[in-house]
C-alpha cells in the first residue's frame, strides 16, 4: 500500500488521538448546552399541554337534583327556594324561578385568572320578567345573569361585572349599578332562536374587569354569582346555567 493508505503509527498515531479527546471535550460543552436546553423546552411544552384549556368551577355533577346546591350561598335564605338543581339527559344544572324576587346565589372559587382569562357558562331563558328593561330602576329585573366577583370591601361588597340576557335592551349596552361597584354588560337581548335551547358563552373577564374598572393589575376572582329576578318587577322570571368553567381562551 502506498504512502496515502498508510495507517498513522507511533507518536503521530498518539498525537492524533489526543486532538480527537480535545476536540470531543471542546464541543461536549456547547453540545450539552444544546441538549439541556433542549430537554427544558420540552418539559414546559409538557408542562404546558398538561394543563387543561378548561378547568371546572361547577357542573352541578355533585349535587343533589331537586336541592339548592350545598356548596353555594344565596344572599338571603328565601333565595334557596328559587335555586335548585335540575336534570336531563346528560346534563345536570341549575334551574332558577323567582317569582317577585330578586335574590343572588354565589359560589367561592378562586382562580389564577392570569392564565385561564376566559369565563365559560351556558344559560337559557325560560320565562322574561314581564315589562323588564335594565336601564330603569323601577324595572330593572333580567331572566339571567352572571357575575365575576372580585373582593373589594367588607363593608361595600365586592367589585363586579355582571353580564346579562335582557329582554329588550340592545346587545352590547353598559350599565351600572350598586354605586358603580357593579358594571353591567348586556350579552344577549330578546328570545332566543330556538325556545329552551341553550346557548354557550365564551367572556374574557379579565380584559372586562380591567376596562370597565380602569386597572391595570389582573384581580385574582373570590367566585362567581347568578341572579334571576323578577323583584322591580313584581312579575316571574325562570331561566337555567350550566357547565361554569375557566378557560385559557
Amino acid at each position: 500500500m502506498g504512502p496515502a493508505g498508510r495507517e498513522p503509527t507511533g507518536e503521530l498515531a498518539g498525537r492524533d488521538a489526543n486532538d480527537l479527546i480535545a476536540t470531543a471535550r471542546a464541543m461536549s460543552r456547547p453540545l450539552a448546552m444544546v441538549v439541556v436546553t433542549c430537554l427544558l423546552l420540552a418539559v414546559g411544552l409538557a408542562d404546558t399541554a398538561a394543563q387543561p384549556d378548561c378547568v371546572t368551577i361547577e357542573d352541578f355533577s355533585k349535587a343533589k337534583v331537586g336541592e339548592f346546591p350545598t356548596d353555594w350561598k344565596p344572599r338571603k335564605d328565601a333565595g334557596k327556594d328559587v335555586y335548585r338543581v335540575a336534570e336531563e339527559p346528560g346534563l345536570r344544572f341549575l334551574h332558577a324561578a323567582a317569582r317577585g324576587l330578586g335574590i343572588q346565589a354565589a359560589k367561592q372559587h378562586e382562580w389564577d385568572l392570569g392564565a385561564y382569562p376566559v369565563l365559560a357558562w351556558s344559560w337559557r331563558p325560560l320565562g322574561f320578567p314581564k315589562g323588564s328593561d335594565e336601564r330603569e330602576s323601577k324595572t330593572n329585573d333580567s331572566v339571567l345573569a352572571v357575575y365575576l366577583l372580585v373582593p373589594y370591601s367588607r363593608i361595600r361588597g365586592p367589585n363586579a361585572v355582571k353580564y346579562v340576557w335582557s329582554e329588550k335592551v340592545p346587545v352590547g349596552t353598559r350599565l351600572n349599578s350598586n354605586m358603580g361597584l357593579t358594571q353591567v354588560r348586556v350579552l344577549r337581548s330578546g328570545a332566543p332562536e330556538k325556545k329552551g335551547e341553550w346557548v354557550e358563552e365564551r367572556v374574557n373577564v379579565r380584559d372586562d374587569y380591567k376596562k370597565y374598572f380602569d386597572v391595570n393589575e389582573t384581580p385574582k376572582p373570590a367566585g362567581i354569582a347568578v341572579l334571576t329576578d323578577s323583584d322591580d318587577t313584581s312579575s316571574m322570571a325562570q331561566g337555567d346555567y350550566a357547565n361554569f368553567r375557566a378557560c385559557r381562551q
